[in-house]
């Protein structure tokens, strides 16, 4: 893909303003169906979270008594929030999708503390997996969730949720009305088609359509309220959802929206097509630096753009293991990378030296992610068939994604809800054998990650461009409409999901094997056909060398 320029930079100098970095951090990006490739809408996310572990929830379709009733508890936590009736029949669910195709995905932005509801019942979490049981439609899942929190009270921060189905994409900010005060503030917007969205934990909703109820949807009554709270001063029709509850600052910039632009240039190839007054609009995704960077706050980016070129499933994939590469940003270049190209930095983001502050970059792929996943909802395909959610665990960029039919009967081992804990290891847990892998690259990035990102993408491609459409194909030849074929179909939909998790968990296990074989020491082994093989010491990268000699260069330089 066409990048910019590599910009070699040190961590950059930044007194960091108040609001800091936000602690809780996901990226998601929405893809319209008339930007794909395959005519399908597309959600992906990563659920990120240092105390989050990766696994696949499932729950099949069911009927309820009259008068049953679902205990709500806390996602994060797993706190009990309350009791709220059972509805009568709900859908079956595989992770953040059902089996009508929608897709829900979210990322945390905080806002206004004085808005937090203490006693509310309904987390984000659970308006998530309970919408996506009770609702077949992307407007419908918008309903639910604001039915929920209005009944019962919402319990979190502020939010923006990606929701689509087969046919639209929406991006909704959402945010709770404070304590004994049940219900949502809330804008929903439908991406049009053929447009890209991307959000990372800040509200990315300003100014929006407030006479377009078919694209858009918000609480009536949130403009006056926001005027009364002393949050928006101004006309009606100048209203900016963000800025009233999540003004942007340092923080919601360079550690949050920064991961969105990253999104908007790789899709884009650097260049940013959006409407705006009714006028097509193309500017540089450099234009957004000073954004992006904290330094010109008042700069926002668009909402949605147009991509370059159609997105297949793979590129979107690709996007969510993004670390800035070829950017000013990039985090392979300073000498944070250390001496073998690191795109990571350990937490906290942020040091004091010498008086001042500083931060370390926040990419989209990152270390503490529990899982992630790119969603399909595929209009040309019924929903018996249609939905499709790639499915991973643990750090996407040297993670693989594999592909389970939201229409499966059974979950994989690997991604088993149980196998495993955060504190408890399980061998035959994805999380846990993809958490071995990518340490291991940790150790020596710019040698290992190469050799697993070319066994990531050698699978993925082989499903994406082949092996899903045999799969597709011999479905649909099997369905007449019948019962009896449906139940055949979802068989064969669910030995197809299971049987190629599980033989790429065991090559994975595999893998793990040969690269801990292949680099220890600060050696790489190549072998040989005949068994033997040779060894070779990359060492390190001209970066670190040039910091060393600077830092200590007067002791090891030789004489």
């Amino acid at each position: 893909m066409a990048r910019k320029a590599t910009i070699s930079t040190l961590l950059v100098l930044v007194l960091i303003l108040a609001g800091g970095f936000r602690s809780k951090a996901c990226t998601n990006v929405i893809v319209t169906r008339g930007a794909s490739a395959d005519n399908s809408n597309i959600i992906s996310y990563a659920a990120d979270s240092h105390w989050l572990y990766g696994e696949l929830y499932f729950h099949p379709a069911a009927n309820w008594k009259p008068g049953s009733m679902l205990q709500v508890n806390d996602w994060d936590s797993g706190k009990a929030l309350g009791m709220i009736p059972q509805v009568l029949h709900t859908y079956k669910t595989v992770g953040n999708m059902n089996e009508y195709q929608l897709i829900i995905g979210e990322t945390t932005w905080g806002g206004r503390e004085e808005l937090m509801d203490p006693k509310g019942v309904m987390d984000y979490g659970s308006l998530i997996y309970i919408a996506l049981q009770r609702a077949r439609t992307a407007r419908e899942a918008i309903k639910v969730i604001v039915d929920l929190a209005n009944e019962y009270g919402y319990a979190s921060e502020g939010e923006s949720f990606s929701i689509a189905d087969k046919e639209e994409a929406w991006v909704m900010d959402l945010v709770g009305k404070g304590p004994d005060n049940k219900g949502l503030f809330y804008v929903a917007i439908r991406i049009p088609d053929g447009y890209i969205c991307a959000h990372a934990n800040q509200a990315r909703i300003q100014t929006f359509p407030q006479s377009d109820p078919e694209n858009c949807i918000f609480s009536p009554e949130m403009i006056a309220f926001a005027r009364e709270r002393g949050y928006f001063s101004g006309k009606d029709e100048d209203f900016d959802f963000s800025a009233a509850f999540n003004p942007v600052d340092f923080g919601g910039a360079r550690g949050c929206d920064a991961r969105a632009w990253s999104a908007f240039n790789i899709l884009c190839d650097g260049s940013f097509t959006y409407e705006k007054d009714g006028k097509t609009v193309t500017e540089p995704a450099s234009a957004y630096y000073d954004y992006i960077t904290g330094k010109n706050l008042a700069h926002r980016m668009p909402l949605f753009v147009k991509p370059a070129r159609k997105i297949t499933v793979k590129d979107v994939a690709d996007v969510m293991r993004d670390h800035f590469e070829g950017t000013p940003l990039d985090m392979t270049n300073d000498i944070g990378a250390g001496g073998n190209a690191l795109p990571y930095r350990w937490r906290p983001m942020g040091f004091k030296y010498e008086g001042w502050e500083y931060t370390n970059e926040r990419a989209i792929a990152t270390q503490q992610t529990g899982f992630w996943f790119v969603g399909q909802a595929r209009h040309d395909l019924p929903d018996l068939v249609g939905g499709v959610i790639w499915f991973g665990t643990d750090d996407a960029a040297t993670s693989y994604l594999t592909p389970i039919y939201t229409n499966t009967d059974k979950v994989p081992e690997c991604f088993r809800e149980g196998n495993g804990t955060l504190v408890k290891y399980s061998p035959t847990s994805s999380f846990w054998i993809n958490n071995r892998i990518t340490n291991t690259c940790y150790r020596a990035y710019n040698m290992i990650a190469p050799v697993v990102r070319a066994a990531v993408d050698e699978f993925e491609n082989s499903q994406m461009s082949g092996k899903l459409a045999e799969m597709d194909a011999k479905a649909m030849a099997a369905y007449t409409g019948s019962l009896k074929s449906e139940k055949k179909v979802k068989q064969m939909l669910t030995e197809y999901s299971v049987n190629t998790a599980q033989a790429q968990f065991e090559k994975w296990v595999a893998l793990e094997e040969d690269i801990t074989v292949r680099f220890i020491d600060g050696n790489v082994k190549t072998l040989n056909e005949d068994g033997t093989f040779k060894l070779t010491q990359p060492g390190y990268t001209e970066k670190w060398k040039e910091a060393v000699v600077k830092d200590h260069g007067d002791v090891v330089r030789k004489r």
